[in-house]
C-alpha cells in the first residue's frame, strides 16, 4: 500500500461534509446490502462520551452514516465502556475484524496502542485512527491542525469581547488539548494587540476522571469564568463542552464551540442563540475519506493531514449574529488566508 505524507486530493473532495449526526445512545450495526468486495464495510468504535456528544464522536458518525448511504453496505458503531483498559480497547478492534469489517476506525487518541498491536496481526483490514499517529503498513493516522481553527476562534473571541476577557475550557489536560489553547491564546493575542486577557482552565488530569464526558464540570468552569467577567467561552471539552455552552447560554454570554457546527445539534437548540461560531474539526470527512478508499481499493495509510488548505478544519458562521459582531467576520477571513499562505505560523504548544 502507499504511504501518503499529506491528504490527497480524493479525500480533499470530501473534507467539508455538512453532515449534521443523529444523537442517539446505545451500539448499532445497519445492513444496507452488501459492497461490490463482499466484505463488511466501515465500523468505527468510539471514544469517552461515546455517541450523542454533538461534537468529535456525533462528528465521526456523520461521516459513517454518509459512507453506508453512498455505498450501501454493513456498518457498525460501537461505545466504549465505563473504565476500560487497552486491553478491552484491542479485544473490540479485534472483534471487528474477525467480523470482515474494513476499514475499521478508532475515533480518538486512546486507541493508539490497541490499534498498534491490532493493525499487524489484520494485515488485509485497514484501520484508520483519529487525533494520534500509528505506524503500519495498514493503518491511516488522521490527524488535524486543530491550532488552526482554534486561533480563528479567538480572532472571533477578540472581536466579540467587551469585557477584554475570554475563557478556555479545556477537556484533559494534554498535548492534543494544548494544541487548542495555543491557537486560541494566539489569535486572542494577535488581534487584540494583547489587551484581551485569557482565563484558562482543564476540568481534569487524565480522560479517566471524566474530563471528556462531564458536562457538569464543564458548567461548574464556565460558570467560575463568567463570573471573573468572561464574556466569550471556548471549549474543547466533548461531552462536557455541553456544560460550558449551557452556563454561556443561562450567562447570555457567546460560547465558541467545537468540532462540529454545535449551532445546528438539535441537543443544544435551546441555548443555539448563544453560540456565536464553532472552530470545526472534519472529522466526519475524514472517516468518509478512508472508508471511501478502501470501497474503491485505494486504501489510504500513513499520515493524513486535515487543515485549513483542504478544509479539514474551519470556521462555523451558521449563526446569523456571527455577521453582525463588528469588524468579526473579516478578521476571521483575513486571519485564515494568513494561515494558508503561510503569513500567520500558528502555535501547537
Amino acid at each position: 500500500m502507499r504511504r501518503i505524507s499529506k491528504l490527497t486530493r480524493v479525500a480533499v473532495g470530501v473534507a467539508s461534509l455538512g453532515l449534521v449526526a443523529t444523537a442517539c445512545g446505545g451500539t448499532s450495526s445497519e445492513n444496507g446490502g452488501s459492497d461490490t468486495q463482499g466484505d463488511k464495510g466501515l465500523a468505527i468504535a468510539y471514544d469517552i462520551g461515546g455517541k450523542g456528544d454533538q461534537s468529535f464522536n456525533d462528528a465521526a458518525y456523520a461521516g459513517l452514516t454518509k459512507a453506508k448511504d453512498e455505498f450501501g453496505y454493513t456498518t457498525a458503531d460501537i461505545e466504549p465502556t465505563e473504565g476500560e483498559t487497552d486491553a478491552d480497547k484491542e479485544q473490540r478492534l479485534a472483534s471487528l475484524a474477525k467480523q470482515g469489517y474494513n476499514p475499521i476506525i478508532g475515533v480518538g487518541f486512546a486507541y493508539g496502542p490497541a490499534m498498534k498491536n491490532v493493525a499487524s496481526k489484520y494485515p488485509d483490514t485497514t484501520f484508520g485512527i483519529v487525533d494520534s499517529v500509528v505506524e503500519g503498513k495498514n493503518v491511516a493516522s488522521l490527524v488535524f491542525a486543530e491550532e488552526q481553527a482554534s486561533y480563528l476562534a479567538g480572532v472571533a473571541a477578540a472581536k466579540a469581547t467587551k469585557s477584554n476577557t475570554v475563557g478556555f475550557v479545556g477537556g484533559v489536560d494534554i498535548p492534543l488539548i494544548h494544541k487548542f489553547e495555543a491557537g486560541y491564546e494566539q489569535g486572542v493575542e494577535d488581534t487584540s494587540g494583547g489587551k484581551v486577557k485569557v482565563i484558562s482552565q482543564y476540568l481534569t488530569q487524565t480522560a479517566e476522571e471524566g474530563g471528556f464526558s462531564s458536562p457538569d464540570k464543564g458548567k461548574a468552569a464556565a460558570e467560575g469564568q463568567i463570573e471573573k467577567k468572561a464574556d466569550v467561552v471556548y471549549q474543547a471539552a466533548g461531552l462536557s463542552g455541553q456544560g460550558v455552552i449551557e452556563a454561556a447560554a443561562k450567562a447570555k454570554v457567546w460560547a465558541i464551540g467545537v468540532d462540529s457546527d454545535q449551532y445546528k445539534q438539535a441537543a443544544l437548540a435551546p441555548y443555539k442563540q448563544y453560540i456565536l461560531t464553532s472552530a470545526l474539526k472534519d472529522v466526519g470527512g475524514a472517516v468518509y475519506a478512508l472508508a471511501k478508499s478502501v470501497h474503491d481499493d485505494k486504501p489510504l495509510t500513513g499520515t493524513q493531514t486535515f487543515d485549513l488548505k483542504v478544509n479539514g478544519v474551519g470556521m462555523s458562521e451558521a449563526n446569523p449574529e456571527y455577521a453582525k459582531v463588528p469588524g468579526l467576520k473579516a478578521a476571521v477571513d483575513k486571519a485564515k488566508q494568513g494561515i494558508i499562505d503561510g503569513s500567520i505560523k500558528v502555535r501547537t504548544e
